[in-house]
């Protein structure tokens, strides 16, 4: 496994072990346990995972998740920690980084963040331009249903256009924030929005994400 991916994936582990099984998150309805299951059979069950991004296959996904949340927490756990079989294509380093890092740096957060005593946390710039990376190469596809123009903007001034179109809302952050925001969670996410007051409350209940 590659390093951001890696270590995305004990810290996540370990923000699962501290918060227990039964604690909210930032995922819809989703308990710490839901989550956990979530994990363990998008990497481990590519017969259900499919369900993730094609509706016909949710039901299915659903059935099967829900047999994995009946597993033991602490099982689940180990299967994350311990990451995907030697076979799944996880395994891959290439697409283990590709797949997997801002996956786990999401879901870390959609923990930390539901914790009442949560702290923010401040991605090294190694890593911050690695999540700036992948937001550029992902923008278009996170913003594909934003209702305005959509573009992410870092402090520095670099931009990535997620949604072209009028109004415009110009979204300012950290790479780290901007992943959040860019992944549907805008209400957790530590940034400044500039443009229409009417286009900024439209673009903060929008279903953004993949």
């Amino acid at each position: 496994m590659s390093t951001h991916a890696k270590r995305e994936r004990l810290l996540l582990a370990d923000l699962l072990e501290s918060a227990g099984p039964d604690a909210p998150t930032l995922c819809e309805n989703w308990t710490t346990r839901a989550l956990a299951a979530h994990l363990v059979v998008r990497e481990r069950r590519a017969d259900a995972a499919g369900g993730i991004l094609v509706k016909p296959l949710a039901a299915r996904l659903e059935r099967v998740q829900a047999e994995f949340a009946a597993r033991p927490y602490e099982e689940l756990l180990r299967l994350i920690r311990t990451g995907p079989p030697r076979l799944s294509p996880f395994a891959l380093k290439p697409i283990d980084e590709a797949s997997n890092t801002v996956e786990f740096y999401v879901h870390a957060e959609d923990v930390r963040r539901a914790q009442p005593d949560w702290a923010p946390r401040e991605p090294d710039p190694v890593f911050a331009d690695a999540l700036w990376s992948r937001i550029e190469r992902m923008a278009r596809v996170l913003g594909r249903k934003s209702p305005v123009g959509l573009v992410l903007r870092r402090p520095d001034g670099r931009t990535a256009v997620a949604h072209r179109g009028t109004p415009v809302v110009t979204v300012v952050g950290e790479p780290g924030e901007l992943t959040l925001f860019a992944f549907g969670r805008q209400d957790a996410a530590h940034v400044e929005l500039d443009g229409d007051k009417e286009a900024v409350a439209r673009l903060r209940t929008a279903q953004l994400g993949v």
